[in-house]
């Protein structure tokens, strides 16, 4: 018999491997206990699966390119202009279609927050292909 710092004892390791057994076996779910599966995506959650996220790119744009300036840039860059704004993406490898859209927006304008700064973006995109 061995004796080390197991925390369970034969008898319920055995348990837990027929527990196991169907979900090992196939590869997939089962649907002996639903509550394990993981939960399917919700209509508003934003798009990640096809890339980088871009201004101008499906029905919630606005919520995605905030999402990803807000995940790449943080609180600590605002207030700021687009030469710094641009400097903090490239610091923190954003990917290039930000930094490129970031390059279209007017020198002269400060941005507070993420928020003033994702409509800004979705703004000029809107201008550039009307």
């Amino acid at each position: 018999m061995q004796r080390g710092s197991d925390r369970l004892s034969v008898h319920r390791d055995d348990e837990m491997k027929h527990e196991l057994q169907g979900l090992l076996r196939s590869g997939h779910p089962t649907r002996t206990e639903e509550w394990h599966d993981p939960e399917p995506v919700a209509d508003d959650d934003p798009e990640v699966a096809r890339g980088p996220v871009t201004p101008g790119r499906g029905p919630t744009s606005l919520e995605s390119t905030r999402l990803e300036l807000a995940r790449i840039l943080g609180r600590g860059v605002f207030p700021a202009g687009p030469r710094e704004l641009m400097r903090a993406l490239d610091r923190r490898h954003a990917p290039d279609a930000l930094v490129e859209a970031m390059e279209r927006l007017p020198r002269k304008d400060r941005y507070t927050g993420v928020q003033e700064l994702a409509e800004a973006l979705i703004r000029s995109r809107r201008t550039e292909t009307a």
